[in-house]
């Protein structure tokens, strides 16, 4: 019992010196300050951003429906829930894919 406290003990204080020891934070004379992109790389980001967001959910009801369908057991009610979800996922599918198309419309009439 001893031991295990002395152990505890050491561990505590030696997590607490390399807590306070540890290497100060480096400070520039002036702050960095990144540029701002251009708008057709902003436009390019929201897209990829909107495709990876529509690609997560439509994955995600067609997990939920694929996993309704399997515990359906031939109940109608849930069967039609699991259809509904797959075509939600369906839908999650074909907005991913067109969501760089339409965002490039939008590119046109911004004039990017």
């Amino acid at each position: 019992m001893v031991r295990h406290t002395l152990y505890r003990t050491i561990a505590v204080t030696v997590a607490f010196l390399a807590t306070v020891t540890g290497p100060a934070p480096a400070y520039a004379a002036e702050p960095h300050i990144p540029p701002a992109n251009s708008l057709p790389v902003v436009i390019s980001n929201i897209t990829t951003w909107i495709v990876g967001i529509l690609m997560g959910v439509a994955t995600l009801f067609l997990t939920i429906g694929g996993l309704r369908y399997l515990a359906a057991g031939g109940d109608p009610t849930e069967v039609e829930k699991a259809k509904s979800a797959l075509k939600s996922a369906l839908i999650g599918y074909s907005l991913a894919v067109l969501a760089p198309v339409l965002l490039a419309i939008v590119r046109g009439w911004v004039g990017g």
